[in-house]
C-alpha cells in the first residue's frame, strides 16, 4: 500500500536494460525525498518485449509495452510501475492512475547512421511517426523494422543490416551509448522530427486511491508539458503507433501529422488542455474541408 511507502516500496519494470536504468532513476528519486526506505524491483516482460518478431506496427496496441506492469499493480504485486512515458496509451486502465513524472531527459530524435552513410536508403524504424518524418528528408528511403533493445539495434545497423536507424536521445545517454565505433549519432533538429507526445519523460503510475502520498514529490514542469502532449495525441486519436507527434517547451506546441506536416503553436501562460483540444480539432477540421 502506497502508505506503507516509508517503509517499503515495490516497483515493477520492464527486464529492458533501458527499463531497468529508468527504475534506478526512480528509486534513487523515491530514496532522496523518503530516506531509509526500502525499495524492491520486480521486472517483468511485456508482450512487446515478448514477441521479438511481431511487427510492432501490425501487430502493436494499446499496452503493448505497459499491460503486464499495469497488471502487477492491479493484482497487488506492486506498488508503483515505472514506464516511459511515450508507451503508455492516452486513456488509463480503470483503477490506475499517473502520480507523476521524473524530469524530463533530452527529448530529441537521433539519427544514426553507419559510417560513411550521407544519404541512407534503407532506414530501420518501427514507427510511423519517425518514418513519415524522414521521408520528407530522405524521400529516396525505404524502411524496414528492427527489433531488439537498443544495443542490439545499434550493432544491426554497424553490421549493416539497415543503413541507419532513429531513436531517442534519452534512451542513448541514460544508457551511455551516445558514441559507438562504425556509428555516426546525428541529433534531429524540432522541425525535422517532432518527438513523440513524452518523449524523455518517465512516468511513474500507482493504483486509484494511493497517489496522495506521492503528490509534489514528481516535477510539476514535465507533467505539464506532458499533459498537454498527451492531451493534443488523444484528441487527434493517436496512440503511440500512430504518425502524430507533439512536443511542448518554451511556450510552444510543436506538432507533426502526415496531412499537415511541421506545425507550432504559441501557448500564453495559463492555456490548458482545452486550448490544445481546441487547436487539435483546428487541423482536425481542416482535414475534413479538404476530404
Amino acid at each position: 500500500m502506497i502508505a506503507m511507502m516509508t517503509e517499503r516500496i515495490r516497483l515493477t519494470t520492464r527486464k529492458s536494460a533501458l527499463a531497468r536504468k529508468q527504475t534506478d532513476l526512480a528509486a534513487a528519486w523515491l530514496r532522496q525525498r523518503w530516506p531509509g526506505t526500502e525499495i524492491a524491483i520486480l521486472p517483468v516482460s511485456s508482450v512487446g518485449d515478448e514477441r521479438q518478431n511481431w511487427s510492432l506496427e501490425k501487430k502493436g496496441g494499446a499496452g503493448l509495452f505497459t499491460s503486464a506492469l499495469e497488471q502487477a499493480l492491479l493484482a497487488g504485486e506492486a506498488d508503483l510501475a515505472v514506464h516511459s512515458a511515450k508507451d503508455l496509451p492516452t486513456t488509463m486502465t480503470p483503477g490506475l492512475v499517473l502520480a507523476g513524472y521524473l524530469p524530463r531527459a533530452n527529448p530529441a530524435d537521433v539519427l544514426i547512421l553507419r559510417t560513411g552513410v550521407k544519404a541512407p536508403r534503407l532506414l530501420a524504424t518501427a514507427s510511423p511517426r519517425r518514418r513519415a518524418q524522414m521521408k520528407r528528408i530522405f524521400p529516396q528511403a525505404v524502411f524496414r523494422e528492427l527489433r531488439g533493445n537498443v544495443e542490439t539495434r545499434l550493432e544491426k545497423i554497424r553490421k549493416g543490416e539497415a543503413d541507419g536507424t532513429i531513436m531517442a536521445a534519452a534512451g542513448l545517454q541514460r544508457l551511455d551509448l551516445w558514441h559507438r565505433s562504425g556509428l555516426s549519432f546525428l541529433p534531429l533538429p524540432m522541425r525535422s522530427s517532432v518527438p513523440a507526445a513524452a518523449q524523455g519523460a518517465i512516468a511513474i503510475q500507482c493504483r486509484a486511491g494511493e497517489d496522495l502520498p506521492l503528490k509534489g514529490i514528481f516535477c510539476a514542469e514535465t507533467a505539464h508539458a506532458v499533459e498537454l502532449e498527451r492531451t493534443f495525441l488523444a484528441s487527434l486519436g493517436g496512440g503511440c503507433h500512430a504518425a502524430v507527434a507533439a512536443h511542448f517547451a518554451n511556450g510552444r506546441l510543436h506538432a507533426f501529422t502526415e496531412d499537415h506536416g511541421y506545425r507550432c503553436f504559441p501557448l500564453q501562460v495559463g492555456d490548458g488542455v482545452e486550448t490544445v483540444r481546441v487547436l487539435a480539432e483546428t487541423l482536425l477540421q481542416e482535414e475534413r474541408e479538404k476530404g
